[in-house]
């Protein structure tokens, strides 16, 4: 089945915004399991084959959900270049690498990214977390207790207890130097 490009973009770029929080159960259930990232490099970004390569050789090593961005007026090999891995959505890694590019860039053009990291077997789903909170959460987490994380920044926190949601919370905040974090987990 074909999926339009549009709501493919939509489902890639949508942050985890939960109205509950989910059981660890159930978002256990959604987790990907595996270290390593397949590359998806994206439609228009006109690489040469061999810069297509080196990222693919790259990205596969790095962990899902991730994205690089590249500086069109420089090219691949140059300090430009950013890879922002280990988000719990590729939009927050969209927007991490282009703003690092962004940053180091000397060309005039913006940053533009030109390829995703994702774990194998990808499609949406409810809930995303880095590869990272995946891992802690399936060998850690245990109920009571709660999984909060950062959108924005890819940090987030596991605790245990009654009031694991607000001190979840409140680490990850720490963690992340953010205000954003959020309960994706809680029992």
């Amino acid at each position: 089945m074909k999926v339009p490009i549009s709501v493919l973009c939509l489902s890639l770029l949508a942050a985890p915004v939960l109205a509950e929080p989910m059981t660890g159960k159930a978002a256990a259930k959604l987790m990907y399991r595996g270290e390593g990232a397949v590359v998806q490099m994206l439609d228009g970004a006109g690489l040469p084959e061999a810069d297509v390569t080196a990222l693919t050789m790259v990205g596969t090593g790095q962990p899902w959900y991730g994205a690089i961005a590249i500086s069109p007026d420089e090219g691949l090999m140059v300090e430009a270049t950013v890879a922002a891995v280990n988000h719990h959505t590729i939009g927050a890694a969209e927007t991490a690498a282009r703003q690092g590019c962004d940053a180091k860039r000397k060309g005039k053009a913006a940053c533009v990214v030109v390829a995703h990291l994702l774990p194998k077997g990808w499609k949406p789903a409810d809930l995303t977390l880095s590869q990272d909170a995946t891992a802690a959460l399936r060998k850690e987490y245990k109920a009571p207790g709660a999984l909060a994380i950062s959108p924005s920044t890819g940090s987030f926190a596991l605790t245990k207890g009654e009031a694991a949601g607000d001190l979840a919370v409140q680490t990850c905040n720490e963690k992340a130097g953010t205000k954003d974090c959020i309960v994706a987990v809680q029992d």
